[in-house]
């Protein structure tokens, strides 16, 4: 991942390791043989989690590739196009 700043790092991090608690405990369900209804909640919660960190993570690329240091439009930009953003979202579709 490109430098990113130590906020937007700690919230990506944040969502990674709850997606992680989270899919430890539909490990741990399934393992107990758990009711299955409640093993597909936990484990669309895991899954939203992740969706939600992939976002991020994307929004702040977007963010860094658009401004530079400077505060100035950043070229590399202009090597980015629409559908090279809509294959980025659509990937964690």
């Amino acid at each position: 991942m490109a430098q990113v700043d130590a906020s937007a790092q700690r919230k990506i991090l944040n969502r990674l390791n709850r997606a992680r608690g989270q899919l430890n405990a539909v490990i741990a369900a399934v393992e107990r043989g758990d009711d299955c209804t409640a093993v597909v909640t936990q484990l669309s919660a895991v899954g939203s989690a992740l969706d939600r960190a992939g976002f991020q993570i994307i929004a702040t690329a977007m963010k860094d590739c658009l401004v530079d240091s400077r505060g100035e439009t950043d070229v590399a930009i202009e090597r980015l196009t629409l559908p090279d953003l809509e294959k980025l979202f659509l990937s964690l579709a």
